[in-house]
């Protein structure tokens, strides 16, 4: 009997994507948070809310190979540059800010491109 594997399962209503690509393009599945893990950017998390209304996480280093753009070393958290956004979960717009965690806005940017293409 062949294995197979699920990317992710709705803890809602069991509907399955069996990989990253299934989920990114269904149109019934839309980003809606970003929860920042400021020591280590990857294991922060994006929320995603499903048609049937449940929201589930997955780390934002299931994604990150998807990012092809520049990624910044100075962290510019707190300093008077900063505009706050990794601290507010239903921000999901690009900082403009040339920071070390920047990279992962431009990243929610990609993941929603992906669901108009």
């Amino acid at each position: 009997m062949p294995i197979t594997y699920t990317f992710k399962k709705c803890p809602g209503c069991d509907a399955e994507w069996k990989k990253r690509e299934d989920l990114l393009k269904d149109k019934d599945v839309r980003i809606v948070a970003y929860e920042a893990n400021l020591d280590v950017l990857p294991l922060g998390k994006f929320f995603f809310r499903h048609a049937c209304g449940a929201t589930f996480a997955i780390s934002v280093d299931g994604f990150s190979d998807l990012y092809k753009g520049p990624v910044f070393n100075e962290r510019k958290t707190g300093t008077p540059e900063c505009l706050g956004y990794c601290k507010l979960r239903d921000q999901l717009g690009i900082c403009p800010t040339k920071c070390e965690c920047a990279w992962v806005r431009q990243l929610i940017q990609v993941i929603n491109n992906m669901k108009k293409a």
